[in-house]
């Protein structure tokens, strides 16, 4: 009888604390052992010259989310789940939405619908709260975080979805009371709106001007707010895809204070500027999300919330439209202006081989920081370690092996996700992951899909450890 279901040998792992040579022994979709010499088993993976790290985290993604009338997100969770594990990824954190006038129950309920059986890789939801109504604060709030849903968002922005600051009081309070973790999207409504009449008052219409709608100073403002209710309320919050210097020393400062407040920034934020947008005829859709890309500048500035520690996780906030369909990025006939351009792009696959080529490779950040931001510090966040987001005896044995030095031009073919386009499209990036493995079970090897959906599971997620500061509300 062998020892291990799979072995991985001769391989260089790393963990966000430390890096060593050892092979992995797995059975039963756990790491039973780590040390040399293991024995026998079923496989024998060979990770000579190969760097195996824990599976990727991505711990923002939206996934077949309501988009608004004439809108249709391009991926479903086979196609998303099947395009992050091309990208290295083990586990995606989708966001369920609560639509106005819908129970929460009832929103969970559709959305493991259409996860159910669809699954390449591991999934947990975060919660969308669009209508904190008496019931929703007071049932089933605390119902859900006792089930395991123990992260939720709020957004200071958009038509449907932008909560007022009581509104948001309310949720950050539910939060701290049930110990759940409360994301923030912090862009100010009002004055985006009223940018957005002026601009388009004036005849400019044109996808560029999606970023002069959203200038720094809304998303400053609106984060500097969020800190603000979270300091009164005494609770932790995370400020979510941060674009520029000003909004992370907001974040900086906070925590110098001493406040729970934690960051996240996207390659977005790193690679493409407001530049991007200006592309021929509707050409600059393709790089509409929110916030919108900014300068060189910012990008430094993103370069050096992570590399001080301001920002802990990496995520991509793939949010996917096709671009060639007037249900994505190309709007509906009669809706010409950037307001109606659906915000987003895709990115779940190639968020990590982007921060390695660009952070690792380049020597702005160790392996081990790309560990902790890609991985580790989104197991810990959201209540999925030590199961997940390291290599450790007794973890799920989700792991991906990069070849460190392959070098890859990306293209969207190689990203398989059901968008139409990448807006990294021709950039080259060094290291690629090879080889994903999900709970033992290799997903994707040298380029090719080798597990079934319905593998994937839902997990459900330990409570956020609040540490109150003892004042009485």
């Amino acid at each position: 009888m062998t020892q291990f279901d799979t072995i991985i040998r001769s391989g260089t792992v790393a963990t966000a604390s430390d890096i060593f040579s050892c092979d992995i022994g797995i059975r039963d979709g756990r790491i039973a052992a780590l040390g040399h010499d293991l024995g026998t088993a079923d496989e024998v993976i060979d990770a000579t010259d190969r760097l195996v790290l824990p599976g990727g985290i991505d711990s923002h993604v939206h996934i077949s989310q309501p988009s608004g009338p004439d809108v249709v997100m391009a991926d479903d969770f086979e196609s998303a789940t099947r395009s992050a594990a091309f990208g290295g990824n083990t586990t995606i954190l989708p966001f369920c939405l609560q639509e106005k006038g819908q129970s929460l129950r009832q929103a969970l309920k559709d959305y493991h619908a259409l996860a159910e059986g669809n699954c390449h890789i591991d999934t947990s939801f975060h919660l969308i709260i669009s209508d904190p109504t008496e019931h929703v604060l007071g049932q089933e709030l605390p119902g859900l975080v006792a089930d395991g849903y123990t992260s939720f968002k709020v957004f200071m922005t958009y038509e449907g979805l932008a909560l007022a600051d009581r509104e948001i009081l309310e949720v950050m309070s539910v939060a701290r009371e049930t110990s759940a973790l409360v994301m923030v999207h912090a862009e100010n409504y009002d004055a985006i709106r009223f940018l957005t009449d002026r601009l388009e008052l004036a005849g400019k219409t044109s996808p560029r001007y999606h970023a002069t709608s959203r200038p720094i100073v809304v998303e400053r403002e609106a984060t500097h707010r969020a800190i603000s209710l979270a300091e009164l309320i005494d609770v932790s919050v995370m400020i979510v895809h941060v674009s520029n210097r000003e909004s992370m020393e907001e974040i900086r400062r906070a925590q110098a204070k001493g406040l729970k407040i934690f960051g996240e920034t996207c390659p977005q934020y790193l690679m493409l500027t407001e530049k991007d947008l200006d592309g021929l005829n509707m050409e600059g859709a393709k790089y509409v999300c929110s916030p919108p890309p900014r300068d060189e500048a910012s990008q430094a500035a993103c370069w050096e919330g992570i590399q001080t520690g301001v920002f802990s996780v990496f995520s991509s906030d793939h949010c996917p439209f096709r671009y060639n369909d007037p249900r994505g990025k190309l709007t509906p006939k009669g809706k010409t202006s950037f307001r109606w351009v659906p915000n987003g792009i895709p990115g779940v696959a190639t968020r990590m081989p982007i921060l390695f080529s660009e952070g690792v490779v380049k020597g702005r950040i160790d392996l081990n920081r790309f560990v902790a931001l890609t991985s580790t510090n989104h197991a810990k966040t959201y209540g999925l370690y030590p199961r997940k987001g390291t290599i450790a005896v007794g973890s799920d044995a989700d792991i991906a092996i990069w070849d460190p030095k392959k070098k890859v031009k990306l293209t969207h073919v190689l990203l398989k996700d059901a968008s139409d386009y990448t807006p990294y499209e021709g950039l080259n990036v060094t290291g690629w992951p090879e080889l994903t493995m999900v709970r033992g079970r290799c997903i994707v090897t040298d380029g090719r899909l080798v597990g079934g959906k319905g593998f994937g599971k839902f997990i459900r997620r330990q409570a956020y450890r609040q540490e109150s500061s003892g004042r009485e509300l």
